[in-house]
């Protein structure tokens, strides 16, 4: 897994980068969670995010935010993590342009940040969103929505309530055109401790229904 430098609107930005074996294969982003509680590109969900996806023959990406590892710049309050994740998506773009699509994931603070890139980019035909900060930060640009995803959250969640998660599902589930899919993790906290294996099943299922459904372009 090649260690990646490339520049962003805050200086270097410091990545993992795989390659995919074929030309046309999809992109896939990975968002790490909250830069100052300890988010990095290395958090282990994002870690397991990066290989699901790597396995089913995309080519993926995850970085640092601004400020994190060895990624220059300071925490910008997410104004600025948006701007590197699109910088992100245009490095992968340059250099494997000719993907089909591209999916994002993120965690937290990385989900936020996916689900707006996600209004910016129309590339951007499939989400993961991993106990996305609903009570922490607005979701309200979703407006509509663009794209489907799944939505995976626990239970047992005393960072961001499934309340409040079940309040951005059932606005984002009224919406025409997209499907939305909620997944609930019983006794499943924020960090979904012992139950990782069980949130990256999820995940791999569901993005495996996605893609059986994708029409086959060569």
């Amino acid at each position: 897994m090649p260690e990646v430098i490339f520049n962003g609107p805050a200086g270097r930005i410091e990545g993992r980068y795989q390659p995919a074996a074929v030309r046309n294969a999809p992109i896939a982003m990975i968002l790490h969670p909250h830069p100052e509680f300890g988010g990095t590109m290395n958090n282990q969900i994002a870690y397991r995010l990066f290989y699901m996806f790597k396995e089913r023959g995309f080519a993926v990406l995850r970085f640092n935010f601004r400020g994190v590892g060895r990624s220059q710049g300071q925490f910008d309050h997410g104004s600025g993590e948006l701007s590197d994740a699109a910088s992100a998506l245009d490095w992968v773009q340059s250099i494997h342009p000719e993907a089909r699509f591209c999916w994002v994931a993120g965690f937290d603070f990385g989900a936020w940040i996916g689900m707006q890139l996600l209004m910016r980019r129309p590339e951007i035909e499939g989400f993961i969103s991993i106990a996305p900060p609903a009570n922490l930060n607005d979701f309200s640009f979703l407006a509509p929505c663009p794209s489907s995803g799944l939505i995976i959250h626990g239970d047992i969640d005393k960072v961001v309530p499934q309340k409040d998660v079940q309040a951005l599902v059932d606005k984002l589930k009224a919406q025409k055109g997209i499907v939305i899919d909620q997944k609930i993790i019983e006794g499943a906290n924020h960090f979904f401790d012992q139950k990782i294996e069980e949130l990256i099943e999820h995940c791999g299922r569901y993005l495996d229904m996605r893609l059986a459904a994708q029409p086959n372009e060569g």
